[in-house]
């Protein structure tokens, strides 16, 4: 039992989502309010087994000074929010997942291939789940599973909201919190995170008021 423990420490979660490889764990269960989305695992993250494990990460900073982590602070009593709080958010209605689940040292090494395999995956994830909003990191993660799990799409999509829906799930995109994403400062990705709690709090209303139909389709 105490090996089991070490290796799930060192990242070998993977086993429990059923992958052939070691990667991260998809943090998914019924109910969730929101799902964030990246494009594939880092293999730093992977040896440590957490979301957005790097320091220069931009995610876990900007997350906990925006509104949109408010409730899960205040719950673990806490400013500042770090990768080995990843497995608790979803108790707080949170989940972390990827358009690939293959990882590797840089984003650049995925293949057409590897987007082709992993997006059914992910596309029946979504399906299996219906969190309110999935919330994919950067538009490089979006481009290709609106095009293949939709067939279609804004031919320049923007961040933000999305038009796409997966069933009653919307869709939104903030910018990469990759440190190798430049043009976005730890203030601007902190807006766009308290964007998203905004959005998603539409979200919840409309889904009291009435609920949205099952299957694919646009924004009601």
């Amino acid at each position: 039992m105490a090996k089991q423990k070490a290796s799930t420490r060192n990242g070998a979660g993977w086993m429990g989502g059923g992958y052939p490889f070691r990667t991260l764990p998809d943090h998914l269960r019924p109910g969730l309010d929101l799902v964030f989305v990246g494009i594939n695992p880092g293999l730093y993250s992977v040896q440590r087994g957490h979301y957005f494990a790097r320091s220069t990460s931009r995610f876990w900073p900007a997350f906990s000074k925006s509104k949109l982590s408010e409730r899960v602070r205040r719950a673990l009593g806490t400013n500042t929010l770090r990768a080995e709080h990843d497995a608790e958010l979803p108790c707080f209605g949170i989940g972390f997942t990827d358009v690939v689940k293959r990882p590797s040292a840089n984003a650049k090494d995925l293949s057409a291939s590897d987007f082709e395999k992993w997006v059914p995956h992910l596309l029946d994830n979504l399906r299996r789940y219906q969190p309110l909003v999935a919330c994919f990191h950067g538009l490089t993660a979006y481009r290709p599973f609106v095009k293949l799990a939709l067939k279609s799409g804004d031919p320049v999509p923007m961040l933000g909201r999305q038009r796409e829906a997966i069933g009653a799930t919307r869709l939104y995109v903030v910018p990469n919190p990759s440190p190798a994403n430049a043009h976005f400062t730890l203030a601007e990705q902190t807006l766009w995170y308290d964007r998203l709690a905004d959005f998603l709090a539409g979200c919840e209303a409309r889904t009291v008021l009435k609920p949205a139909p099952l299957g694919l389709g646009g924004d009601r």
